[in-house]
């Protein structure tokens, strides 16, 4: 796996175990950001997602709306280092 699918795998693991873990569907997402002005269908943002390619200002805003934890310097390492370790479930 190169390095950027590795990135884009990490964008996509941050974002899904966030929205898991608060219980948050694509429709609720894409509410929750239409109320803060960003208009984005629940498709499309399952598509950005599940490919790990949106923009910074998106990624930003998604984890606002869904009140994510901190993304700290340890925690990106950490799905790095699962995403080089794990491709099977992908």
């Amino acid at each position: 796996m190169g390095a950027k699918e590795q990135w884009r795998l990490a964008v996509q693991r941050l974002v899904k175990s966030e929205m898991s873990v608060r219980g948050i569907k694509y429709q609720e997402l894409s509410e929750r950001l239409a109320r803060q002005g960003v208009e984005q269908s629940a498709d499309n943002l399952r598509n950005k997602v599940n490919k790990g390619i949106m923009g910074a200002d998106l990624l930003l805003q998604i984890l606002l709306v869904i009140n994510a934890r901190p993304v700290s310097t340890e925690l990106i390492a950490e799905i790095l280092s699962y995403s080089s370790t794990d491709k099977s479930s992908e």
